[in-house]
């Protein structure tokens, strides 16, 4: 019988035959136990040199590491391993044997690591965060077609900056300048107005070299849009999907939880209601626990937003930052002019905002005057006022960041590890 190693548990007192890797083994004299990994899970094989002949012992210990083979065996229950499964192995069948591989299991750097990706993400840990990842993108999924969005995916290449900076990877479109998308927001913004509730889920790129362990150059967005929602009840959905999140990875992810010795009580402690904290108190805040560093008028910066993340121990909302610095299509608070209907969430423990979000201005004047006033071309964006000019609604969105979402969750130090393959580190991978 042919399984996989996440399937094994269909098949206990069975003789399974599995295709796998070596990922690691050691050996007593009498009995040689051998890490293999399959893709789907790590698992134990154990070959008992009484009881099998010795050219197959003998082969069994002289494998080397990533060496790939099929292996055939007895399942056995084993309450001493997480996993809860070995293997009794009876029969090996190399397929090729693998030389010299470079990540060892012996301790390496990171710069070395990364520059070794593509075979890094070989590793336990990684395995595991990608596992955790997967189950973030089908939790989404399962999230909003469960509250009626529909999916959109909105153009890689644009012709405008839908934050209105010049943060932008260029390119030629033929003969027309074109950009790596920045957001798929105003186009889902579009799909809201015929569909109603919508969410994009690409690719994102941001122009400027990233500089902490928090920054990506290339990275993916999650980006609800959703018509007949003001700022308030957005939050609320802001909120009620960031916790589904943390449910679904406790509940589907404990293994690799564990393995990445992630305190899953954090995780646990994730539930409504967030906090709800203003610009303006937020800054009194950070004045007072020390910060002189920040006036009003600044953006918070790391340490900033950790500040204030500790200070509550659970993800929060900060909104109604000042006007300057927003992208031009928020809506302005309806008791002042100089601050914005928006939000950012920071998670707790170091990791920062993953979400931004904001009611989007839906009169028509005031967003053309909005636009003349960042110094962006009308023309570009005359699509994008239609959208105030026929049957214009209040509306809102917002943007959550995966990797960084995924570092938070698989509490994992550095965000390049939640991607498979992280771009321009010292070399582009092809």
């Amino acid at each position: 019988m042919k399984t996989t190693i996440a399937q094994v548990g269909q098949f206990v007192e069975q003789e399974v035959t599995i295709g796998a890797w070596l990922a690691n083994k050691r050996s007593s004299g009498k009995i040689a136990f051998l890490q293999l990994r399959d893709g789907t899970g790590f698992m134990q094989g154990v070959v008992v040199k009484a009881d099998v002949e010795e050219a197959l012992f003998q082969k069994a210990k002289s494998l080397t590491q990533e060496t790939s083979l099929y292996v055939t065996g007895v399942v056995r229950e084993d309450d001493r391993s997480a996993f809860g499964y070995e293997l009794t192995v009876t029969d090996l069948q190399v397929i090729h044997e693998a030389e010299g591989y470079p990540i060892t299991p012996k301790a390496h750097g990171t710069e070395f690591l990364m520059d070794n990706r593509h075979l890094w993400i070989r590793s336990k840990k990684q395995h595991a965060v990608m596992k955790i990842r997967n189950e973030i993108i089908k939790a989404t999924y399962e999230y909003f077609f469960a509250n009626g969005f529909t999916k959109l995916d909105s153009p890689i290449l644009t012709g405008s900056s839908p934050e209105g900076t010049s943060e932008l990877f260029h390119t030629k479109y033929f003969d027309e300048d074109a950009f790596l998308s920045q957001s798929g927001q105003l186009y889902a913004e579009a799909g809201a107005m015929a569909l109603n509730r919508v969410f994009t889920f690409g690719p994102t790129f941001r122009a400027e070299k990233s500089k902490t362990r928090r920054h990506l150059i290339e990275f993916w967005m999650i980006e609800p849009e959703m018509a007949f929602v003001e700022h308030e009840e957005s939050l609320d959905i802001q909120e009620s999907y960031v916790c589904h999140l943390a449910a679904h990875v406790l509940s589907h992810c404990e293994l690799e939880l564990d393995l990445l010795e992630r305190d899953k009580d954090k995780l646990a402690a994730i539930k409504g209601p967030f906090p709800r904290i203003k610009y303006d108190d937020a800054l009194a805040l950070l004045h007072k626990k020390g910060f002189d560093d920040i006036v009003w008028g600044d953006d918070f910066g790391s340490p900033h937003e950790t500040a204030l993340a500790e200070h509550y121990d659970k993800p929060v909302f900060i909104t109604h930052y000042p006007k300057s610095l927003k992208p031009f299509y928020m809506q302005p608070a309806p008791d002042r002019d100089d601050v914005v209907l928006c939000a950012d969430l920071i998670a707790p423990e170091g990791y920062g905002e993953i979400i931004g979000g904001s009611e989007r201005i839906h009169d028509y004047d005031l967003l053309k005057q909005e636009i003349e006033a960042h110094g962006l071309p009308l023309e570009a964006y005359q699509w994008y006022l239609d959208l105030r000019k026929y049957g214009s609604v209040p509306h809102s969105g917002f943007g959550l960041g995966l990797e960084r979402t995924v570092a938070w969750m698989s509490g994992i130090e550095h965000v390049r590890e939640t991607i498979a393959f992280p771009r321009l580190l010292n070399r582009l991978y092809p």
